[in-house]
């Protein structure tokens, strides 16, 4: 793959630039992301991250000496609030999520209830419970739409690789015989979002992330590039193993200074 011919560079968050939710630590890219603004291409963060409000990463971000803006910050929440607008113009929504997920829903006019809601929204919820799950499927059995932010099996926690969103909204499909409305990576609405905002074409844009089931395929799905690193839930032998196969593999973000 020839990257002089890109001219948009998507960047996965967790596991690229930073790991950890709970104290995000730097892991690489700052010196990337400075060569790819100094010859005038694009770079934007695309995460799956429901957890925090684009101001807070940015916030997160600028302390980890990133010079992203916030409309370069692109992420599942935003995007979710986006899609309710579209549909319902201002919608009644029950959340399983944290609180940078309620609060892009609700800068955006839309309104939290537990009774009757046009949709069950579902993100990552560390405060999940079997009362919260029981609440949704009922409203869901009553009609309310079923609305994933993005549905990843896992994320790179503190840890290492722990739970995320998409085993819950599993879990209220089975119970309710619906199948959600995705929004965020693997889904290509993500990356349309991404090239729209970008005004570029998707055979000059890549993605770099960490996860076969999330970055490459949602990339793949919308005819985007991929570059794969094996700082976070990949490994050589997952790849090896998988039928989608990335266009290019680097041990860390940073090595794409040598394809630059």
């Amino acid at each position: 793959m020839r990257l002089d011919r890109i001219n948009a560079f998507f960047f996965d968050l967790d596991g690229v630039l930073s790991i950890g939710k709970e104290n995000p630590s730097y892991l690489g890219g700052r010196e990337v992301i400075v060569k790819i603004k100094s010859e005038r291409k694009k770079a934007y963060v695309l995460t799956n991250d429901s957890t925090h409000t684009r101001n807070g990463l940015h916030a997160t971000l600028t302390r980890l000496g990133f010079n992203f803006t916030v409309d370069e910050i692109l992420t599942s929440s935003l995007l979710t609030a986006s899609y309710l607008t579209q549909r319902f113009q201002h919608a009644s929504f029950f959340l399983i999520g944290e609180e940078g997920l309620r609060q892009e829903l609700e800068i955006a006019e839309h309104r939290p209830t537990e009774k009757q809601p046009d949709a069950v929204v579902v993100g990552f919820d560390r405060k999940l419970t079997y009362d919260k799950l029981d609440h949704a499927l009922r409203v869901l059995r009553e009609g309310a739409l079923l609305v994933g932010s993005y549905g990843g099996a896992v994320y790179m926690s503190d840890h290492g690789p722990a739970m995320s969103a998409g085993p819950i909204i599993k879990a209220l499909e089975y119970g309710s015989g619906k199948r959600a409305v995705m929004i965020g990576k693997p889904s290509p609405r993500m990356f349309r979002l991404a090239l729209r905002t970008a005004k570029e074409n998707p055979s000059r844009a890549v993605m770099v992330g960490d996860q076969i089931e999330t970055d490459l395929l949602g990339a793949h799905r919308a005819g985007v590039r991929t570059i794969l690193v094996l700082t976070g839930v990949e490994s050589r032998a997952s790849i090896q193993d998988s039928a989608l196969k990335p266009d290019m593999v680097l041990e860390n973000v940073d090595r794409l200074l040598d394809f630059l």
